[in-house]
């Protein structure tokens, strides 16, 4: 019987069949649509071979093609939403272009050299010279840099891509980051000489339908391969006290860099964390391999920090975006390798990074929504087939009301809907700039572009118009008169054209993520960047002072208006490090499955409850004697209690 291997070349047959005792569904379905040429959304779980049900049939065609001028040599474009992914992508594609050319040795068949480059926000202006001179045949970038690659010179190397594949599209289809992508994959669509197959990635998203659409645009059907079965998730949900409402302070808090996490200065509350840290000590002594997942840094730091204290060595690592991509990837590599049993980590290990074999996966506090469960619950057990095993610790009751039915909508598998951001105008703005700024741009043409991304779809014409105005110096009021026009716009030809400088402030402002004042981290002796750190936290340090990031100890030599220069400064305690905003909202529909669990389980006599809640949504004895008592005080306290159908006013 005929499979989608048959439709590879016999080196690459015979590295797959030797690598692997069979397709996943993911990838035969997958390939069948990419070699019929239909833009693709794959669709499955963590570990399930996507990335190479994307690229595998890419690397076949560039290997037994013909090698173009080189001029016209990169012809895969891949775009990642994370900097650390692109490495990864970059480090497992050498296994089969290697293996495959190994296999057409062995059978004598000659074969065209596949080269690959990366392009990110890190990459040296020396290597970007390189990829700009000679274009690789892969091209691995981020949504960023592709924005700046279109609005370049650079970007006569985009002419001859054929395929562009979309990684982890779930975790930017409902952004305004999407959107931005969205209209840097239409310019690029306009810049080549066919357009490229897109070929989308996702893990977790609902539904599809959106997704793709959000893939292809307005005018390009989109083939989906869903085989995004729900991975066996062996989560427990425990509480390691057997009242949260009432702690009796019965193990003493270690002093030192993490003492008294989550209450350091707060005075004598009780609180959890002695409880908490030696069961997540024993987890990680009892595994292998351990991600824990808290949500935001400074927890991850403090967590760290703690548990290294507590073990007395150094047991695990914290591991987040304020982290150098340098350090980062020593720290991926340790645990990788075994040396390093365990990471705290924040949601910069949430998508695709290979972290190897990952025995279990600890969640500090809810997950912030049901998808990013499933995410970081999935990274335990990357292999196929193989179940994700997960322990949650809630930090408090209202928190354990939100595991629950975060963990009872993950086991059914109701991720959140996907909404994308429509008619984002200040993305638009800055994309008309930054094409006026290369060509001269007809309105209807560049109206036409705007259209065929999915989130402009149904851009009216006076808010086009406007944004125009804008740009062009057309102001509603005198207050802005000070502003200066970007672009020309000639009405009577109906053309827009950039003004002077207008290339370098596209370039100079690409991107929606915010300006978070951050200053950089670096070493004294060579310069080379450590991390970064929230703005308010520089104003309250000073030289000499020490603190702590990735869980070592640094001491501040000087500041400078945009960079802290530091010292390691190993073994001696140091001040946690802060930063602002940067824990997300809950999601509308998790909001309404907590009031719902709240009416299931008022309705419910107290042992009927218990029971339901240690069966159906996994919370061990303590865990579920705690909610249905919080539920009581509450209902005992105001008569009624708040949910899905009910509001309470305090």
């Amino acid at each position: 019987m005929p499979t989608a291997l048959d439709l590879f070349s016999p080196a690459a047959r015979a590295w797959f069949s030797g690598a692997f005792s069979a397709p996943t569904e993911v990838q035969e379905r997958g390939w069948q649509s990419v070699a019929a040429g239909q833009h693709t959304l794959m669709s499955a779980p963590t570990g399930s071979g996507k990335t190479l049900a994307a690229f595998f049939w890419c690397i076949d065609r560039l290997a037994t093609e013909a090698p173009p001028p080189e001029a016209e040599r990169c012809r895969v474009l891949y775009v990642s939403p994370l900097k650390a992914l692109t490495v990864d992508i970059d480090r497992n594609l050498q296994a089969p272009l290697r293996g495959i050319g190994l296999h057409a040795e062995r059978l004598a068949i000659p074969l065209s050299p596949v080269t690959v480059a990366i392009r990110t926000g890190d990459t040296p202006t020396s290597d970007r010279r390189q990829i700009e001179r000679h274009p690789p045949d892969i091209l691995i970038t981020t949504p960023e840099s592709l924005f700046l690659l279109l609005t370049s010179a650079a970007r006569k190397i985009l002419t001859s891509v054929r395929w562009v594949i979309v990684d982890e599209i779930h975790s930017m289809a409902e952004t305004k980051r999407g959107a931005h992508l969205a209209l840097s994959l239409e310019r690029l669509s306009a810049l080549t000489r066919i357009d490229p197959q897109r070929i989308g990635l996702s893990a977790t998203q609902r539904p599809l339908s959106e997704t793709a659409k959000f893939l292809g645009g307005t005018r390009r059907p989109v083939s989906i391969v869903d085989a995004g079965r729900v991975k066996p998730l062996e989560i427990t949900v425990e509480v390691p006290v057997t009242d949260m409402a009432d702690l009796e302070r019965e193990a003493s808090i270690p002093s030192g860099p993490a003492a008294s996490i989550g209450g350091a200065d707060e005075g004598p509350r009780r609180s959890i964390w002695p409880a908490i840290h030696p069961r997540i000590v024993e987890l990680i002594r009892e595994h292998r391999s351990t991600i824990i997942f808290v949500n935001s840094r400074r927890l991850a730091e403090r967590l760290a920090a703690h548990i290294n204290e507590l073990a007395g060595e150094d047991l695990v690592r914290a591991h987040h975006g304020s982290i150098a991509r340098e350090q980062r990837l020593l720290i991926e590599e340790a645990l990788k390798a075994g040396r390093l049993p365990g990471l705290v980590a924040t949601s910069s290990l949430e998508l695709g990074i290979d972290m190897g074999a990952v025995d279990l996966v600890i969640q500090v506090e809810s997950p912030t929504s049901v998808s990013s469960g499933i995410q970081r619950i999935g990274r335990a057990g990357h292999s196929v087939g193989e179940p994700s095993k997960g322990t949650i610790f809630p930090k408090y009751r209202g928190d354990l009301l939100q595991t629950a039915a975060v963990v009872d909508r993950m086991l059914r598998g109701e991720i959140e809907t996907t909404r994308v951001p429509r008619n984002p105008l200040d993305v638009l703005a800055q994309h008309i700039v930054a094409m006026a700024a290369m060509d001269e741009w007809q309105v209807p043409a560049l109206s036409d572009l705007v259209h065929r991304a999915y989130p402009f779809s149904d851009l009216g014409p006076r808010a086009l118009e406007s944004t125009l105005d804008m740009l062009s110096g057309r102001y509603p009021s005198d207050e802005f008169a000070e502003l200066r026009p970007r672009i020309i716009w000639d009405r009577l030809e109906n053309k827009v054209r950039g003004r002077l400088g207008a290339q370098r402030l596209a370039v100079v402002s690409g991107g929606t993520i915010p300006d978070r004042g951050l200053f950089s981290v670096n070493l004294l002796n060579d310069g080379r960047r450590v991390g970064e750190l929230d703005e308010e936290m520089v104003y309250e340090s000073r030289p000499g002072e020490t603190f702590l990031l990735g869980a070592s100890t640094w001491r501040i030599d000087q500041i400078t208006h945009d960079r802290v220069i530091v010292l390691p400064a190993p073994g001696e305690p140091g001040k946690m490090p802060f930063w602002h905003g940067d824990r997300p909202g809950r999601p509308l529909e998790l909001g309404r499955a907590i009031g719902a669990v709240v009416r299931e389980m008022r309705s419910a006599s107290g042992g009927a409850a218990r029971a339901r809640l240690r069966d159906e949504f996994r919370l061990d004895e303590w865990a579920a004697g705690n909610l249905v008592g919080y539920l009581e005080e509450q209902a005992e306290a105001t008569g009624v209690l708040p949910d899905d159908r009910t509001i309470v006013v305090e």
